[in-house]
């Protein structure tokens, strides 16, 4: 069979969105490079594009569908169009997210090999009402009976899969992350930052992300130094004017910044990059901090352990984290543990050794 590739669940690529988008685009580009035929569905907007078009990208044939909006029903339409659109073709499909999977029964009626990254345990996550917690888990089930093979980006999401359905279904391969070997100090100058001199912190600003509580034991420090928290904050939001009223000179709120440069030059110039999620499996923003060489200040649970390692301060609340400010103990530990991490980066979480695996998992269904 010729060596193709179909890949759902993602916007789309050239990437500009998440990490799914990251993943997908490195991975087409590798396979690309190996000699196989690549097709990713991307969601456009149909202020651009009328229904559906084709187009090329760096060797990789993208099929451009058009729904209306931005929303999260938005996507609900374009993965349905893809799905039944995607059922042409013979190849591998690999779907990323089940956040949909009750479509890939048509691939399953169909007897199409799908593969699913079944990314984190979406239905726990505090931010959803029952309606969207109840579609969450009625996909996740849905993704491992419909699911050729499962695949987990982290130990304890195989676990959390194994419970409930066959472990010769799974396969663990996690996100990776490009080493950062400089940064731009131009960037810290427009925000009036000093290299290591700052903490920073890149999530969406939700409940479980614990933004909240890292603002707050900031500003109950004694630290001299800055909070640099990037994201987007609305004015309407309850939890986001919680965290606002935190604002001050060294609380800094710059707003959401996609620019992977700026990004990367804050991760790399920081004290220590401080991850609260409290949820979810191999985080890429976790690896990426840890690939810019940024020390590591991660809220206490098994999935960032895991991806960490030793190399890391960890908090469970407040007060914690409030004492590990107050210590201050990165100073004379920065060199080492960012040392530590980028070896364990190359170690564990390898772009390149990554996508071989990729590969090997996709080539036995063809």
């Amino acid at each position: 069979m010729e060596k193709r590739l179909i890949i759902l669940g993602t916007r789309g690529i050239p990437a500009s969105h998440g990490g799914f988008e990251t993943f997908a685009q490195k991975l087409a580009l590798y396979l690309i490079d190996n000699g196989w035929e690549v097709i990713v569905y991307c969601q456009q907007n149909e202020e651009t594009y009328d229904g559906k078009k084709y187009s090329n990208w760096r060797g990789v044939d993208l099929v451009n569908i058009a729904v209306t909006g931005d929303s999260a029903l938005s996507t609900v339409k374009f993965d349905l169009k893809a799905t039944i659109d995607s059922l042409r073709y013979d190849g591998v499909f690999l779907t990323l997210g089940y956040n949909t999977a009750v479509f890939n029964s048509l691939h399953w009626l169909f007897l199409k090999k799908n593969l699913i990254n079944m990314d984190g345990i979406e239905w726990r996550r505090k931010k959803w009402g029952l309606v969207a917690k109840s579609w969450f888990w009625l996909n996740e089930k849905c993704g491992k009976v419909f699911g050729t093979e499962l695949i987990a980006d982290h130990p304890e999401i195989a676990k959390h899969l194994s419970s409930f359905y066959c472990k010769n279904k799974i396969t663990m391969i996690p996100y990776g992350g490009d080493i950062i070997t400089n940064g731009d100090v131009e960037v810290l100058t427009k925000m009036s930052l000093d290299a290591y001199q700052f903490y920073v912190v890149i999530a969406r600003p939700e409940p479980e992300n614990s933004i909240l509580e890292i603002v707050e034991a900031f500003s109950r420090s004694n630290s001299a130094k800055k909070l640099v928290v990037l994201g987007t904050f609305s004015s309407n939001n309850e939890y986001h004017r919680s965290i606002k009223q935190f604002e001050s000179e060294q609380i800094i709120f710059p707003g959401a910044i996609y620019e992977a440069s700026v990004i990367s030059s804050l991760r790399y110039y920081s004290l220590a990059y401080i991850h609260g999620h409290q949820v979810g499996g191999t985080n890429p923003s976790l690896i990426e901090g840890m690939a810019a060489g940024a020390p590591i200040i991660a809220h206490d649970n098994r999935f960032n352990r895991w991806v960490v390692g030793d190399n890391g301060l960890f908090f469970s609340s407040t007060q914690e984290l409030l004492s590990i400010f107050e210590k201050n103990c990165l100073a004379d530990e920065r060199s080492r543990m960012s040392k530590e991490n980028i070896e364990r980066v190359k170690a564990e979480f390898d772009w390149d050794n990554i996508l071989s695996q990729y590969e090997k998992c996709i080539d036995k269904f063809l």
